[in-house]
């Protein structure tokens, strides 16, 4: 059990690193479905490019999801996008840094997939099979024939089997010069996003370098503190729970006058330190309050211990109600 907290651990400590696997891994996958995926070609005019360029660009799309759903920020910034202003104002660049990274991460099994499925050019032969000019490559007399039947026997170019039209034009021209042009955007596109992402991580912080680092440090700060007040939220619960517990049994005991079973009581030190978890607030609506305010009037960034105490950071209004001193400690106390 210890082996697992400590990978947890270690996990959380090391999320960026620990996201850019995950999606190192999501792109070696979706190569490898690209690769044993049992690519069927329908061979017939108007259905090959609707099928090609759904294959091209369809699984990328659901790639790119999925890399927004397994990454755990996604939640947390739609939260800091959609809470209210309350006390604490919301930073646009933040949010602009955070959906970057997001999106940075998110892109790395599309363009995978979109690479891959060009340099291997099944695909787009099945795609654009059609266009293959007969004129150039085919044979002349049979360039007389209608286009309709000229289309219908180019269509049938990616299936070997049905494939008839080796008088209008060798399949096997037909293949290579496709795949060849297929391949070549493939490369192109290999370029395009390397230097994008040459420019997006090298050039961006050189031009912008103090709102680089301003948006970089308050979208860590914003992870750090929402999972510090689940933990303090957990640790709190926890003891409001044993407290509440053995209550009722300390209740049950005496209206049942079981006078004859004996109930281990806890030590002093121990009952002493769940209610200091307890931070002053000891009852359901008090707990309800809190969690609201914190929803919706999150407490200024400001740590001056006389601000603190004078309550100018905290000060009530009719959507923020002012709270006992006591109780800013469930806002300050792992913030």
């Amino acid at each position: 059990m210890d082996k697992f907290r400590m990978i947890f651990q270690f996990l959380q400590t090391n999320q960026e690193s620990f996201m850019n696997g995950i999606c190192g891994i999501m792109a070696l996958v979706s190569a490898q479905i690209y690769v044993a995926f049992d690519f069927k070609c329908p061979c017939l005019p108007g259905y090959n490019l609707a099928y090609g360029m759904g294959i091209l660009f369809v699984p990328p799309m659901v790639l790119f999801l999925l890399g927004f759903v397994m990454n755990n920020n996604v939640s947390m910034l739609a939260e800091e996008w959609k809470r209210p202003t309350g006390k604490r104002q919301k930073d646009p660049a933040v949010l602009r840094y955070m959906f970057c990274s997001m999106a940075q991460r998110a892109m790395i099994a599309p363009v995978i997939w979109i690479s891959v499925t060009l340099l291997h050019g099944e695909c787009f032969i099945c795609a654009f099979s059609t266009s293959v000019p007969v004129q150039k490559l085919g044979n002349d007399s049979y360039t007389q024939l209608p286009e309709k039947q000229i289309r219908k026997i180019l269509a049938q170019i990616p299936c070997e089997d049905i494939y008839t039209g080796q008088e209008l034009i060798a399949k096997a021209v037909a293949t290579r010069y496709l795949r060849c042009i297929s391949q070549a955007m493939g490369w192109f596109f290999v370029l395009l996003m390397t230097l994008l992402a040459f420019l997006v991580r090298s050039l961006r912080p050189c031009f912008t370098q103090a709102a680089f680092l301003k948006s970089k440090y308050w979208s860590h700060y914003i992870d750090i503190e929402r999972k510090l007040f689940d933990e303090t939220c957990t640790e709190h619960a926890k003891s409001f729970a044993k407290i509440c517990i053995q209550k009722f049994f300390e209740d049950m005991k005496k209206d049942l006058n079981m006078g004859h079973m004996h109930f281990p009581e806890k030590p002093p030190s121990e009952a002493g330190e769940e209610k200091e978890k307890l931070l002053g607030v000891m009852d359901q609506g008090t707990m309800n309050k809190l969690l609201q305010n914190w929803h919706k009037c999150k407490p200024p960034l400001c740590l001056h211990q006389e601000v603190i105490q004078n309550g100018h950071c905290w000060s009530g209004d009719a959507t923020c109600p002012h709270l006992p001193k006591r109780e800013y400690a469930i806002y300050y106390s792992k913030v």
